[in-house]
């Protein structure tokens, strides 16, 4: 008798990223444009040799949730450390939800909200946006109601919309619905700390926040974070694996979050390199009116939706620009000064050549 896979496993289709290839201009993956400095990479070497590799590692990562709560004034005690903020949403997935559960997000969002459930065997149901990309707290209030939902799961400023729900709005779900409300901020630091709800989580029993530290820079190392009261932490310290973060992340990750001052100098280089990129798309439109819709972004990218977004990325990918396609629009992430260039320069030269 020959094997068979399962149903849910034979449905499955692997994340694809862009290939490292040499002279590819990534702008695809809302990666950081820059790495650590030398001083604190210098650290970090010195750390992995003072490392006992024989050891396993701090199963709690106190340390690094301290680092963690010390950069963002939350409690410590409200912080769990995973590798990286997927495996987090799997966690949440697999284990606060039973078989046949429902879990709610948008559309679009961060497409690991949708394919954790199908492994999980839970049902996800999308409030989807209309094309302003935006949704309002009675639309998730009312979907998570009618659906009798366990989970409500959206990233906030939203991958890849770029858009936000303020702290107010997102506070409105979480007092009017009996779901537990899981906001993903990986991109708040982009946006304005009075937008974030973290700090807010002692006060609700239903409330979760990730956070990750892919976008400052430590992609490599896959590390996020969960922030909850101390009864959710309690459990998703019950619910993951022992060692889920290994040593050396949590050694990089501690000394990178208490460079407070170089990590916070180099999201404002995001931030300042996203709004000139977002400048130069403007320019771009004011050349060819109406050729595409621009959404003023509170993030590390910029979104553009247009009729031709694939032809579009073919045309970059011809130039070995790397942007990333959904349908009808395309999400590109803000690069160094160089990138960002090449970039606009090849975007004003589509629209030129289709004129």
């Amino acid at each position: 008798m020959a094997y068979q896979l399962n149903e849910k496993l034979s449905r499955l289709e692997p994340y694809i990223p862009v290939e490292e290839t040499a002279g590819i201009i990534h702008l695809d993956a809302n990666e950081s444009f820059l790495n650590l400095p030398q001083a604190l990479l210098q650290k970090a070497s010195e750390s992995v040799l003072q490392t006992s590799f024989n050891r396993y590692p701090d199963p709690y990562a106190g340390e690094l949730c301290e680092a963690f709560a010390d950069y963002y004034h939350v409690d410590a005690a409200h912080v769990t450390a995973g590798n990286g903020s997927d495996e987090l949403i799997s966690i949440l997935v697999s284990n606060f939800l039973m078989k046949g559960e429902t879990v709610v997000t948008t559309a679009p969002d961060f497409s690991m909200y949708t394919f954790y459930p199908k492994l999980a065997e839970t049902n996800c149901v999308e409030v989807c946006k209309g094309d302003g990309f935006t949704v309002t707290p009675e639309e998730l209030i009312q979907k998570v109601k009618e659906t009798n939902a366990r989970m409500l799961l959206f990233s906030n400023p939203c991958n890849p919309t770029s858009l936000g729900l303020t702290k107010e709005q997102v506070l409105q779900v979480v007092q009017n619905v009996n779901a537990l409300v899981v906001v993903d901020e990986a991109y708040m630091d982009f946006w304005h700390a009075s937008q974030s709800v973290l700090g807010e989580e002692s006060q609700y029993d239903n409330l979760m926040i990730l956070k990750t530290c892919s976008k400052m820079g430590l992609a490599a190392i896959r590390l996020g974070f969960a922030v909850a009261n101390e009864k959710l932490t309690g459990v998703f310290h019950s619910a993951k694996s022992p060692y889920n973060v290994n040593t050396l992340t949590q050694r990089i990750g501690a000394l990178a979050l208490r460079e407070q001052d170089t990590l916070k100098s180099n999201t404002e280089a995001i931030k300042s390199a996203r709004d000139e990129l977002q400048a130069g798309m403007s320019a771009v439109l004011e050349h060819h009116p109406n050729a595409f819709q621009l959404y003023k972004s509170c993030t590390n990218f910029v979104t553009l939706r247009l009729p031709p977004a694939a032809e579009l990325h073919a045309y970059l990918m011809e130039r070995n620009i790397s942007v990333r396609k959904f349908p009808g629009f395309l999400r590109v992430t803000a690069g160094s000064k160089e990138e960002n260039t090449a970039y606009l320069t090849a975007l004003e030269n589509f629209f030129q050549e289709e004129t």
